[in-house]
C-alpha cells in the first residue's frame, strides 16, 4: 500500500508539468533560429547529406551540425512533422527540470524540491525557449548536468559522475562550440576546491567521449572543405566577438535577466547574494558561478538573453532561497507579503484590463488567443492576491506558483509559444491543398533574399511548402511549365514569359510564378 502511494506520488510529480511542456495542437516556427535549423534539418532527409550544414545548396560552415542532426533523426524515426522536430527540446527541457529537482534535494531538502522546477518551468526565458527548436534548452541542459555532477563528487569514488562531468564539456562544444568555455571559466574557482577531478583519468575519459561526436563529425566533414573546420567556427566566433547586430553595452544583463527570468526576478537576486555567505558549496556553485558567468558574458561583444538559459536552474533555485528568507525575516516579510499579494495583483489586472479595452483588436491575435491570455493574467493575478500574513510557509509557496503555474499553462495551450507564424501557416496550407500545385515542386529564387524580412518570409514559407525544390540563382534559371517562390515579378510585368499564379498580403513580398 505504501509502495502504491510513493508511486502516485511520483507520477503526480510528473504529472503536474503536462501542460507546462506538452502541446499538441498546430505548430509553426518562427523563422531565426528554429526555422532556419528546421529547413537544414529538412535537406538533411530530402538530400541525405548528414555531414555538411546547407543553405540551399551552399555549405554553412559557421556551425555545427548537432541540433539539425538531432531534428533529422527525430522526424526519420517519428515522422516528417512539426512535433518531432521540437522533441529533442521538449526531452532537454524535461531532463533539465528533472536535474533542477535533484538539484534541489541536494542542496536543500526533499519536501519542497518540486518546487525549485516549477519556478524553472513558469520563468518566463526558459518557457520561451522549451517551446523553440533551438540549440538553448539542449545546451542549457548539459550545463545544468555538468554542474550537478559537480556537486555530486564528494571523492575520488564518485566514478560515474567524474565521467560525467567530463562528457558533458564535449557534448556542450558540439552544440555551441566557444560558448561552453564560459561556464567552464566560471566553475574555476569551485574546481580549484576539487582540483582532483581534473587530474583523475575518468574525466579524461568522460572528456574524451563527449567529443567523439565532433571528432567525428569533423573528420567527415573536412573531405568537402579547404581548410579544418574548426577555422570556419573560429571565424564565427571572432565576429561574434567584434561589434555586430547582436552587440550590446556592458550593463545589458542588468536590466536583462531581471526582465527575462520574470516574475521571479527579484526572489532570484536576493536569493544569489544571500548565497555569497552560505556553506562554501553553495556559495561557489549559488552565487559566484552565475555572477562570474554573467561578469564573462557581459565582456563578450555579442550579448543575447538565451545567453543566460545556462543559468537559469542556478536562478531557481537562488528564487527558493530568497522567498524562504522574506518570509522568515521579521524586517521584509510584511513587504513581501504586501507587494505580492497588492500591488503585484493590481498592476498585472490592470494590465488585464487594459490590453482587453485598448489592444485586444489591434494585435493581430485569434479569439482562442486572446481569451487564453487574459484568462491567464486574471489567474495570476487574482491568486497572488489570496497571499496572507497569517499563511504557513508552504500555504504561500502553493500561491505563488500556482499563479505563474497558471498563466504559463494556459499561454501554451494557447498557441502563442507554438504557433508563432500562425498566418503563414494558414496561408500556406491553403496553398497547398490547391489542385493544381498537388506534387507539384516549388524552387525558390534565392535573388529575392535581400534583406532579413525577405529572407524570414522565405524561411516559413519553405518549410510549409510541400514539396520543396532547388534554390535559383536568379528566376531566369527557371525553366517551361516550373514554379518558383519569388519576389522579381514587378520588374518583368512586360515579360509575358512569367505569369504570378498566386499571391497574398500574408506572403508577401513572396510570390508564386510559373514560367510559360
Amino acid at each position: 500500500m505504501i509502495n502504491r502511494i510513493l508511486k502516485f506520488k511520483n507520477l503526480y510529480k510528473l504529472l503536474i508539468f503536462f501542460p507546462l511542456i506538452f502541446y499538441f495542437g498546430k505548430r509553426s516556427y518562427i523563422a531565426f533560429d528554429e526555422g532556419f535549423y528546421a529547413l537544414q534539418a529538412r535537406w538533411i532527409l530530402d538530400k541525405g547529406n548528414w555531414t555538411i550544414p546547407l543553405w540551399w545548396d551552399e555549405y554553412i560552415l559557421d556551425r555545427t551540425i548537432g541540433l539539425q542532426f538531432l531534428i533529422a533523426k527525430s522526424q526519420e524515426i517519428f515522422g516528417r512533422n512539426t512535433f518531432a522536430a521540437y522533441l529533442p527540446t521538449t526531452i532537454a527541457a524535461i531532463l533539465m527540470l528533472f536535474v533542477t529537482y535533484k538539484f534541489h534535494e541536494e542542496l536543500f531538502n526533499k519536501k519542497y524540491a518540486i518546487l525549485s522546477p516549477l519556478i524553472l518551468a513558469t520563468t518566463y526565458l526558459w518557457f520561451d525557449y522549451s517551446h523553440l527548436a533551438t540549440q538553448d534548452i539542449v545546451y542549457s541542459c548539459l550545463v545544468t548536468v555538468g554542474v550537478f555532477s559537480l556537486v555530486k563528487i564528494k571523492n575520488k569514488d564518485n566514478k560515474f559522475y567524474i565521467l560525467l562531468f567530463g562528457i558533458w564539456i564535449g557534448l556542450s562544444f558540439m552544440m555551441k562550440t566557444f560558448l561552453v568555455f564560459v561556464p567552464l571559466l566560471s566553475l574555476l574557482p569551485y574546481l580549484f576546491i576539487k582540483k582532483n577531478i581534473l587530474l583523475n583519468k575518468y574525466f579524461w575519459l568522460g572528456l574524451l567521449i563527449g567529443f567523439v561526436p565532433f571528432l567525428y563529425w569533423a573528420l567527415s566533414i573536412n573531405l568537402y572543405l579547404e581548410k579544418n573546420i574548426i577555422f570556419y567556427l573560429i571565424e564565427k566566433f571572432t565576429i561574434l566577438s567584434n561589434k555586430n547586430t547582436f552587440t550590446n553595452p556592458f550593463y545589458y544583463y542588468l536590466w536583462n535577466i531581471p526582465a527575462t527570468y520574470l516574475p521571479w526576478s527579484i526572489f532570484a537576486i536576493i536569493g544569489t547574494f544571500l548565497n555569497l555567505y552560505e556553506s562554501k558549496e553553495k556559495k561557489y556553485l549559488l552565487s559566484i558561478f552565475p555572477l562570474l558567468l554573467i561578469g564573462i558574458l557581459s565582456i563578450f561583444s555579442t550579448k543575447t538573453p538565451y545567453y543566460t538559459l545556462q543559468i537559469s536552474s542556478i536562478l531557481a533555485l537562488n528564487t527558493y532561497e530568497g522567498i524562504v528568507y522574506l518570509f522568515n525575516s521579521k524586517r521584509f516579510k510584511s513587504i513581501f507579503i504586501f507587494i505580492t499579494s497588492k500591488i503585484v495583483p493590481l498592476f498585472i489586472i490592470s494590465i488585464t484590463f487594459t490590453y482587453y479595452f485598448l489592444f485586444k483588436n489591434i494585435i493581430n491575435f485569434n479569439f482562442k488567443e486572446n481569451t487564453f491570455l487574459i484568462i491567464g493574467l486574471l489567474f495570476f493575478g487574482i491568486s497572488w492576491s489570496f497571499i496572507k500574513h497569517k499563511n504557513s510557509f508552504q500555504e504561500i509557496l502553493i500561491t505563488l506558483i500556482i499563479g505563474p503555474y497558471l498563466m504559463t499553462s494556459f499561454l501554451l495551450q494557447s498557441g502563442l509559444f507554438t504557433d508563432r507564424s500562425r498566418e503563414i501557416r494558414e496561408e500556406m496550407e491553403y496553398v497547398a491543398s490547391l489542385d493544381f500545385l498537388k506534387n507539384k515542386e516549388i524552387k525558390v529564387d534565392k535573388s529575392g533574399i535581400k534583406n532579413s524580412r525577405s529572407q524570414s518570409k522565405i524561411i516559413r514559407i519553405s518549410l510549409l511548402t510541400p514539396k520543396l525544390g532547388e534554390g535559383l540563382k536568379s528566376i531566369d534559371q527557371l525553366k517551361k511549365s516550373e514554379l518558383a517562390w519569388s519576389t522579381e515579378f514587378k520588374e518583368r510585368n512586360n515579360n509575358n514569359s512569367y505569369e504570378v499564379i498566386y499571391e497574398n498580403h500574408i506572403l508577401n513580398p513572396w510570390k508564386l510564378i510559373k514560367k510559360k
